[in-house]
């Protein structure tokens, strides 16, 4: 199988086109590399903070969550090989208003990513006296540690300014690195130092159901796992997306849950018992905010320390540099299907969407001044990043229904459970987030809809080529699912009122996604609208108007 290493790059067609030059390898490692960030250096401590030894059962249902998420996402993109995937299979079932909205929750996602990885970088390298001056006690960034972040920000869109080839080159070696360090990490820990007795000795469950799940969510195990969708936003520029596209979604993903699940279990066993005496949440020891690089030290693997503080530089860069280019994937997306200004569209000689890149720049600067650790703004994209996946699983159960003769190089085994259920997975993560972290995505979607509907409103009132149709009728059970979520978290039991007991929640989560599920698949546009929103892309993407 040809890397892109061995690929010769191909001439742009046009001025708005991009370049197909990335084969499986470098499609895969796109996912890997976004999967394999600061998630690994971080996860497995917060999360056993937060359940105890049964995080175990939170990495194992986060990754049997993202697995269904995957397996809907590699028959879609196969589908539907086109750039800014996940912004744009909602546009293709529902129209306009679905579509901007969906796009605005892939977009928010993905430009605020490469500020988390660097806020993991700076974090780590604290350990140093060079970089203690970094940040404040409370997390957020002192003066230097602001341009240090600007820095490391201008050098992930440096690096994607020199084109898709040369980012699949830095972004593979890197991700080479990514796995091998984790993986030597675990067997080098785990022959060393294991105790088994770890997992029973404070109980294995001490904070019961109710932290297993908030795990999920707020202790970045889901953020750790997702990034699959990096091959998906790249299928522009994939020599063979329709066979490429499903191998790399899936394999991804499978490579990632093994790699985090092993993690945790070796951190656990590993850990002296001092530190947790005094009880799973007041977890600590010497270096303990750098998780993995601390234990190492602690349990006399200074030199392993020294490799896993270097990881931290290396490990969360790569994912930050391949988040970036896929901010400006999506933004490329949404310009295409008419949500955002042409000049979004605009590619330099090299195939690159520049001024996405720029946007993408100024919007992760900005993320450096609100947010006051890597963890609040973990659960923050996580919520945005599971929103944004649930609208595969519904485009999916519609293009089921409107195109079932329609090629597909990979056809997903039991779609027609698979893709509901994984809605319902989709709405409980989202939920398991917390009211407190909800609230603040709820007023990140009132900002895209102002953003992106003043736009949508301008084209149309000035006849612009690319203004949207927005197909009110065919969304009309979006807010219904936004404001029913955020009523449900409200009065449920991870940080709201607390009025629905916990499992109870779950249930009534449960019959409202599926309520949902079924209503936007009867009220989807027809097939006939389907195929026309399809041509609409593919004349824009090929550079016409």
């Amino acid at each position: 199988m040809a890397s892109v290493d061995e690929i010769a790059p191909e001439r742009a067609r046009s001025s708005g086109s991009l370049r197909r030059d990335v084969g499986l390898i470098g499609l895969m490692w796109a996912s890997v590399g976004s999967i394999i960030g600061s998630g690994w250096l971080y996860g497995a401590q917060k999360a056993v903070v937060v359940a105890g030894p049964a995080a175990l059962i939170s990495w194992i249902i986060g990754a049997v969550a993202v697995v269904l998420l995957a397996l809907v996402h590699a028959e879609l993109g196969g589908l539907f090989p086109v750039a800014g995937g996940t912004a744009r299979y909602p546009h293709y079932a529902f129209g306009g208003l679905a579509g901007m909205s969906f796009g605005w929750f892939s977009w928010l996602q993905a430009a605020t990513v490469a500020p988390i990885e660097v806020e993991a970088m700076i974090g780590y390298a604290g350990h140093w006296s060079w970089a203690q001056g970094f940040q404040h006690a409370n997390g957020t960034l002192t003066p230097s540690g602001f341009i240090v972040a600007l820095v490391l920000m201008a050098i992930f869109v440096a690096v994607n300014f020199l084109g898709v080839k040369v980012l699949a080159h830095t972004n593979s070696a890197a991700t080479w690195w990514k796995i091998a360090v984790p993986l030597g990490a675990i067997f080098i820990i785990a022959a060393t130092n294991f105790q088994p007795h770890n997992f029973t000795s404070h109980g294995f469950a001490p904070f019961g159901a109710k932290g297993v799940l908030s795990a999920i969510s707020t202790s970045g195990i889901i953020f750790a796992l997702l990034g699959f969708e990096q091959a998906i936003q790249l299928a522009g520029e994939s020599r063979n997306p329709k066979r490429d596209l499903p191998r790399a979604t899936i394999g991804s993903v499978v490579i990632g849950a093994v790699i985090y699940i092993l993690l945790q279990v070796v951190y656990i066993g590993a850990l002296p018992l001092a530190s947790f005496a005094h009880g799973w949440a007041k977890l600590d020891y010497a270096g303990i905010s750098g998780p993995w690089a601390g234990l190492a030290t602690v349990v006399g693997l200074g030199w392993l320390g020294w490799v896993l503080y270097a990881d931290a530089i290396i490990s969360p860069g790569g994912t930050g540099l391949i988040y970036t280019t896929s901010t400006s994937r999506i933004s490329y997306g949404l310009s295409k299907n008419g949500y955002a200004p042409r000049l979004f569209e605009k590619t330099d000689g090299r195939g690159v969407p520049w001024f996405g890149l720029i946007i993408s720049f100024v919007t992760g600067v900005i993320c450096f001044l609100p947010f006051p650790s890597w963890q609040e703004l973990v659960s923050f994209i996580t919520s945005a990043s599971v929103l944004m996946y649930a609208g595969a699983p519904l485009a999916f159960g519609v293009f089921r229904d409107r195109l079932p003769h329609h090629e597909r190089p990979y056809r997903l085994p039991g779609g027609g459970v698979v893709s509901p259920l994984s809605f319902v997975v989709a709405s409980l993560i989202i939920y398991w987030a917390g009211w407190d972290t909800l609230q603040r995505l709820g007023w990140a979607i009132v900002i895209g809809y102002v953003l992106l509907g003043s736009y949508a409103w301008y084209a149309t009132k000035k006849r612009l080529p690319n203004a949207p149709r927005l197909d009110w009728k065919a969304a009309q059970w979006l807010p219904v699912y936004l404001i029913g979520m955020g009523l449900i978290a409200w009065q449920g039991g991870f940080g709201g009122q607390g009025h629905l007991p916990l499992w109870w929640d779950m249930v009534l989560i449960t019959a409202f996604s599926l309520g949902i599920y079924y209503w936007a698949r009867s009220t989807a546009v027809s097939a006939e609208a389907i195929e026309q929103n399809i041509e609409e892309v593919a004349v824009v993407d090929e550079g016409g108007h």
